[in-house]
């Protein structure tokens, strides 16, 4: 496509409320003004349908549960349940100190999952032994799904809480608030998740000096030794109310200290590439920024090229890319005509299902 042809093709993109889109069909003009590409934000097997196979609202949508969560919750459920059924069929292999026979398995299990081992409960034979040593890896497995689905779900639900909380003297529209979250996603999930962990380490503090009878200072031993998972084992939950705490507050804390820390490196790995834009954005440009940015070799550079070489020097894509889209970009360019159109996309479709 020559340059001419992609002047007005750029404007049309970066100049939504350009004249020329007055004089286009409204219909067409919908499409022209679309920001992104149809549902890139959802992954294949995250869309759902209706009955007669098209799309729900977004009003239904926000009213259903994540499915991510919702697939991770019951992984966790089924992870639960058979480890508890497990462990309390080998409750008399397990040495320790017990308090109840079901709330123990179910104790173990969470314990052995976080991978935090205090050692007051411990397998004390083959069956046993080789059982834990499952569950400590299928747990961690889970972990990590947690940490990437579940607990990520959860967090951004109090975003819009935390930014409407840091706007109440001026009114905020939903506009302004999702822009906000754009802007500053992994900075308010960072905050979130660290206010969270803040309260979890308290409330742990609190219930263990209140109910497990500990001075201050060996509770907070505890709590911290829990929820770095590093577990020595002198200090623990010893009660059956203690147990019962336990089992939610440890997976819950050991959960938001994980994706507290993988919001730090995912805003510190953010900085670095708003630097780099930045520098990229700011640099002048040579004579050898002339010469790579010209794709097509003809000593002009269009702006669809000078694009395509900003965002390769800031690392948003790479030669491979540039090389699969233009790879189907010619497979859909049936005629060869350096430009796309419905008889192209038809032709296209009919090769591709065809005999």
């Amino acid at each position: 496509m020559g340059s001419d042809d992609e002047k007005p093709l750029l404007r049309d993109l970066l100049s939504p409320a350009s004249e020329n889109d007055q004089k286009i069909d409204p219909k067409r003009r919908r499409y022209r003004r679309c920001r992104s590409a149809p549902l890139a934000e959802f992954l294949p097997g995250e869309i759902s349908t209706t009955a007669d196979g098209s799309l729900p609202n977004s009003e239904s949508s926000l009213s259903n549960i994540n499915p991510s969560f919702r697939r991770v919750s019951i992984y966790l459920i089924l992870y639960l349940a058979i480890g508890a059924v497990c462990f309390y069929l080998v409750q008399d292999q397990i040495k320790g100190d017990k308090v109840d026979r079901v709330l123990d398995s179910l104790y173990f299990c969470i314990v052995t999952m976080t991978t935090v081992g205090y050692g007051d409960l411990v397998p004390n034979s083959v069956a046993s032994k080789l059982l834990a040593c499952a569950f400590v890896f299928s747990g961690m497995v889970l972990i990590g799904l947690m940490v990437s689905k579940g607990a990520d779900h959860l967090v951004e639900k109090q975003e819009i809480l935390l930014i409407k909380a840091l706007h109440m003297n001026r009114k905020t529209g939903s506009s302004e608030i999702q822009k906000e979250m754009e802007d500053n996603k992994v900075h308010y999930k960072c905050l979130v998740t660290m206010a969270l962990f803040v309260v979890l380490v308290v409330v742990g503090t609190l219930f263990l000096t209140q109910v497990e009878k500990l001075d201050w200072v060996d509770a907070f031993y505890c709590v911290c030794s829990t929820i770095t998972t590093l577990g020595y084992g002198d200090k623990s939950f010893s009660t059956k109310a203690g147990r019962v705490f336990a089992i939610f507050w440890i997976l819950t804390s050991t959960v938001c200290l994980a994706q507290f820390l993988c919001y730090i490196a995912e805003l510190n790995t953010e900085s670095r590439q708003k630097a780099l834009a930045k520098f990229v954005l700011t640099k002048r440009m040579t004579n050898v920024d002339l010469e790579a940015a010209d794709v097509d070799e003809n000593g002009i550079v269009g702006a669809a090229e000078f694009v395509i070489y900003k965002l390769k020097e800031m690392g948003k894509i790479n030669q491979e890319d540039i090389s699969l889209l233009l790879a189907e970009f010619e497979y859909l360019d049936v005629d060869q005509s350096g430009t796309l159109s419905t008889s192209d996309i038809g032709l296209a479709q009919s090769c591709q299902t065809g005999p």
